[in-house]
């Protein structure tokens, strides 16, 4: 078996970490790139994705302002959709900067975690 990076260690461990805190609830996952934030909610039990929204649009960029645009835009559509409790996935990024002001911002809009 090939080694796992320690980005991917952090990944899986977070991850399984999740599923056993997760109770039912969707998990919202995010994926930060040097360009751009992204950020999902999954039902994990029917595969499918709830919200979703990212900062592609944004002629901000990838700074800590649009992830947190990012995480408003994704808790109005999470409580549209009926959503209002979630677990954090942050992958295996650290939570601060953009994670966490996604994180925050989601807060704000209304969305438990």
């Amino acid at each position: 078996m090939a080694k796992l990076s320690l980005f991917e260690r952090r990944r899986r461990r977070v991850r399984t970490a999740l599923k056993s805190r997760a109770g039912g609830r969707p998990r919202l996952s995010v994926h930060r790139s040097g360009r751009h934030i992204y950020a999902q909610i999954i039902d994990d039990a029917a595969g499918k994705t709830i919200a979703a929204a990212n900062s592609l649009g944004t002629k901000v960029g990838a700074n800590v302002d649009a992830a947190a645009s990012v995480g408003k835009a994704l808790a109005e559509a999470a409580v549209k959709a009926g959503v209002s409790t979630v677990v954090f996935d942050r992958g295996g990024f650290l939570f601060h900067g953009r994670v966490k002001a996604l994180a925050d911002a989601a807060r704000q809009g209304g969305l438990e975690f």
